[in-house]
């Protein structure tokens, strides 16, 4: 099977899991065209905007065409971002993170500056990627025909958090987020370090 054919064939998948796992919610499918220069990065890719319904509160938006662009055996990740709102904004994000993990490959544990914050009056100004707590294991987990995808968590979070994980780690920084109880979606939400 060609490259193409298989890479069509995971951002099915990835769409197939993902409304699998939204069902009951409103879900569209946006193309995501990165620019000259940068379209090749992640030729195929698609950002699914998922309304508030039964598994959520939130809006969420998921990648769907990063496995292929830095799989390894078969294995590949995708990435969520959950929101307070609908925005193009988000879908924006989500595809400067597609085309900087084409580049850098990210991971779990891994982090990546927005150069602004993530929504006007925020604090958070970059993503950690984590497991997608909000989601659970059955969003991060997507198995394929003849491969498998994680879907990770694209988190906002401040300069200083980022700061503060560098020094004492991941699970020190998500043990700082459990004590200070916070809610990912608040654009206003204080910085824990």
């Amino acid at each position: 099977m060609c490259e193409s054919e298989r890479s069509r064939r995971a951002v099915a998948g990835v769409e197939a899991h993902v409304r699998g796992f939204f069902t009951g919610h409103a879900i569209t499918v946006s193309d995501v065209d990165l620019g000259p220069g940068r379209r090749e990065a992640v030729p195929d890719l698609r950002i699914l905007t998922i309304s508030p319904g039964p598994r959520a509160d939130s809006w969420a938006y998921v990648t769907a065409g990063c496995w292929s662009t830095v799989e390894r055996d078969g294995h590949g990740l995708e990435f969520v971002l959950a929101a307070p709102v609908r925005d193009e904004r988000f879908v924006e994000l989500l595809a400067m993170t597609a085309h900087y993990h084409a580049g850098h490959h990210l991971d779990l544990e891994h982090g990546l500056p927005v150069g602004e914050p993530w929504l006007p009056g925020s604090l958070c100004d970059h993503l950690l990627i984590s497991r997608p707590y909000l989601h659970g294991p059955d969003l991060e987990n997507c198995p394929l025909v003849d491969a498998h995808v994680r879907i990770l968590w694209a988190l906002p979070v401040t300069a200083a958090e980022m700061a503060y994980r560098r020094e004492h780690g991941h699970e020190a920084l998500e043990q700082l987020f459990d004590e200070h109880a916070i809610v990912p979606t608040d654009p206003r939400r204080p910085s824990v370090a």
